[in-house]
């Protein structure tokens, strides 16, 4: 089918008065989560999974697509106003835009983070729509060989890159893997980490993991270093750009697309990365670099427009390959299964109207979205005088609530306390949440396709690596395993460097919270909800 012509019964789709609806509501919702700090659109989807179940499939992903793209918004007016990021993909615009607000252009800041942003999601948008059905065309190709190396590929990838360290980020992979497992043996029906408990034998519903890592584990995070007073806002005025603005800024929109829609197709790859790498391009591209740290509004607009780009790309993998590249993304594939859909190449044959329809959504959100920022930013601004004790107790409520529904059992409410407080561990000690969570999904994925490898095998481990493609990807999974060791030994050979561990870190060397009690762990990098960033968790505190 044409590109063309199913993007145009996508809009059918999209375009009806439910379909409508559930797109505005997403919206609405994640522009409010995205200025909440703390919260961000993977925990509000996990709170929301269980409720979705009433809605047809379709209705309910558009719904949580508009909460990831209204997320992306919305985190950039609480970076603006009030210096404090609501997502970890929104620190960068923090540094120029909450400078603008203090010389009394927060109106333009919130101007340019919201055009852009649409400029970069509608665009994005589009080249997910040419990009997804080429990216099928070719998975459908391959074999379970290869598919076990891409799932190995992305474990790695998101394990190695996020975190304090690479050991943490492979521990929270392994503690992934280790729930992913709990249940009953697919080929050979023996029970598997059950611990004789007959209620664990299907397993733990993803929905419970997801609420629990995400929901509880942040709100019991808060709560421990919670502080009762709130920031005063910053009056924002009506949003509006001059012609020198739009001259300014028009450019850091397309380049900062550029850069965020590849790294949003790629594992773990984020928004992080290319939002910085947007505002060290602009910074060297500017006509006026002397005003970058005293409010350049370049370095507002080239950001948030990879911000967005990356939402868009991040849809890439999970539509075509069945791969979430972040948490957020992992959670709408984990919907997806509990609709009784099938993620991977097949999806796009199997469920176009499904696919289509999110598509053609995201650019009726996107319009949403340009029309509910601009003029009530200072309305969602106001949601942060909400004390945070209220704000948390709602949080926990719902994630209760919705736990209990999934199989309507008091088991599972033990089993959020239980996963809750892994999640807060989780926190306190710096081991990032996305590897969990991705090992949950993944690696029952994984290990289906390696057992059909040896199957069609005969038994051989010949047949993990029997085809050109996996072979390909095991020597990137090797490279990116073996790389610090590679430079710290061609280091060490061309000696200019001390003989340090290859690590990162000398052995024993303390990392924040390493025993001390009451210090908080460094999470590094995090994804929607994985841990408050450091800002938050300063003003927090």
């Amino acid at each position: 089918m044409d590109v063309v012509s199913a993007l145009a019964d996508g809009f059918l789709t999209a375009a009806t008065p439910v379909n409508l609806l559930w797109a505005t509501v997403g919206v609405l919702l994640g522009t409010a989560v995205g200025v909440l700090p703390g919260i961000g659109p993977a925990m509000t989807i996990a709170l929301l999974m269980p409720v979705a179940f009433a809605l047809e499939p379709t209705s309910a992903l558009i719904m949580f697509a508009g909460i990831y793209y209204g997320g992306m918004y919305g985190g950039s007016t609480t970076s603006i106003l009030l210096n404090t990021p609501g997502e970890s993909s929104t620190v960068v615009t923090a540094i120029e835009g909450h400078k603008m607000a203090k010389a009394g252009r927060a109106a333009q800041a919130l101007a340019t983070a919201a055009i852009g942003s649409f400029v970069a999601g509608t665009i994005g948008t589009a080249l997910l729509a040419f990009c997804a059905p080429v990216v099928v065309r070719f998975a459908i190709s391959l074999g379970a060989p290869s598919y076990l190396a891409i799932m190995l590929l992305a474990l790695v990838a998101v394990t190695a890159v996020l975190g304090s360290s690479r050991v943490r980020g492979f521990a929270s992979l392994a503690l992934g893997l280790a729930i992913g497992l709990i249940g009953m043996d697919p080929v050979t029906g023996q029970r598997r980490l059950t611990f004789g408990e007959p209620q664990l034998v299907d397993g733990i519903d993803v929905v419970v993991i997801a609420v629990a890592i995400f929901a509880v584990g942040e709100a019991l995070w808060v709560a421990a270093h919670l502080r009762r007073t709130t920031s005063a806002t910053i009056p924002v005025g009506r949003p509006w750009m001059s012609r020198q603005d739009w001259g300014r800024s028009w450019k850091p929109w397309l380049r900062g697309t550029a850069f965020g829609f590849p790294f949003g197709a790629l594992p773990a790859g984020g928004a992080e990365i290319p939002t910085f790498l947007s505002y060290i391009t602009e910074k060297r591209l500017a006509k006026k670099p002397e005003e970058f740290g005293h409010g350049a509004i370049e370095g507002v607009a080239g950001p948030e427009a990879a911000n967005n780009a990356s939402a868009a790309g991040t849809l890439v993998p999970m539509l075509s390959l069945g791969l979430p590249t972040n948490a957020t993304a992992a959670i709408m594939l984990a919907a997806l299964i509990q609709f009784g859909i099938q993620p991977g190449p097949l999806l796009l044959q199997r469920e176009p109207e499904l696919v289509w329809g999110l598509i053609a959504s995201l650019f009726i959100g996107n319009a949403l979205l340009l029309v509910i920022n601009l003029p009530l930013a200072p309305a969602w601004a106001k949601l942060l005088q909400i004390p945070r004790p209220y704000l948390y107790a709602g949080i926990l409520f719902f994630a209760t609530l919705g736990a209990y529904s999934v199989n309507m059992q008091a088991f599972d409410l033990v089993l959020l306390l239980v996963l809750g407080l892994l999640g807060l561990l989780m926190r306190r000690y710096g081991l990032p949440v996305l590897p969990l969570i991705i090992g949950v999904i993944i690696g029952p994925l994984a290990e289906a396709q390696m057992r059909r490898a040896l199957q069609l095998s005969a038994g051989h481990a010949s047949g993990l690596w029997n085809e050109p493609l996996a072979v390909v990807i095991y020597v990137i999974i090797a490279v990116v395993l073996l790389w610090p060791l590679l430079a710290w030994v061609v280091r060490r050979a061309r000696g200019g460097a001390p003989a340090t561990a290859p690590a990162g870190r000398r052995a024993g060397a303390a990392l924040p919270g390493d025993g001390e009690p009451g210090a908080p762990a460094d999470p590094g990098p995090r994804e929607s909800v994985e841990s408050a960033s450091p800002t938050t968790r300063t003003e927090q505190r």
